[in-house]
């Protein structure tokens, strides 16, 4: 399918999408309409048909979607039908944490390898994947031709790594460094950055709180 360019808004919420829609096959949905998913998703339904019209609609009006086919066309979009191998460069207890959990396998995502600069970390087990010296990660790369790779190292050094990983074949880096790395253009950067996260979290429940003693202070004065 040809795609138009298309925003970063509708592609952040095409996972979303994908969640639910596995929801509702396990459910034994087999259609919905972008009314009855906007009601499960707290979005419009005008919203829902706009971004799904991106790629060509897949709905037909007074018919709703077909929940299997639309699941396994967002899957395709996300490139979710296809296996990807994954390389961890941090084998602490955040990159541990990303090789213990299992659902990055159903969803295509295979951990290969992982790397770490601490000696006492090398030689270490997890899952089955033996951790291993950084001096090994571009050899590996190369010879089993990685694609992408988590950064889970202190932002020091994440500028340095990351050129390692562009110089050795790398095309995709998941980026939990909290440090914006300078990649070619035909390399592709997610950042996750947990602490932003957190701080918008933070900053929802100060503004509700707020709005609620707003609230109670004007039914106190009535």
């Amino acid at each position: 399918m040809q795609q138009r360019k298309i925003s970063k808004a509708v592609i952040s919420r095409l996972p979303r999408y994908y969640r639910y829609l596995g929801e509702l096959l396990e459910q034994g949905v087999e259609r919905i309409s972008s009314k009855e998913l906007s009601v499960r998703m707290k979005v419009t339904a005008s919203q829902i048909r706009q971004d799904l019209n991106n790629f060509g609609g897949f709905g037909q009006q007074g018919y709703g979607y077909n929940v299997k086919y639309l699941y396994s066309e967002i899957a395709k979009i996300l490139g979710l039908d296809r296996q990807h191998s994954i390389i961890i460069i941090g084998a602490g207890n955040l990159g541990q944490a990303i090789a213990n959990y299992a659902n990055f396998e159903r969803r295509g995502f295979i951990i290969k390898g992982m790397f770490d600069v601490n000696p006492r970390l090398v030689g270490l087990v997890v899952r089955g994947i033996e951790i291993l010296s950084i001096d090994q990660m571009e050899d590996f790369i190369r010879e089993n031709k990685i694609q992408i790779a988590a950064l889970t190292i202190p932002k020091t050094k994440a500028p340095d790594v990351a050129d390692c990983l562009v110089k050795a074949g790398i095309k995709a880096i998941w980026n939990f460094a909290h440090t914006d790395l300078v990649v070619p253009e035909d390399v592709v950067v997610e950042n996750v950055h947990l602490s932003e996260s957190l701080m918008r979290l933070s900053y929802r429940m100060c503004s509700k709180q707020e709005k609620e003693a707003v609230t109670v202070g004007k039914q106190q004065r009535k």
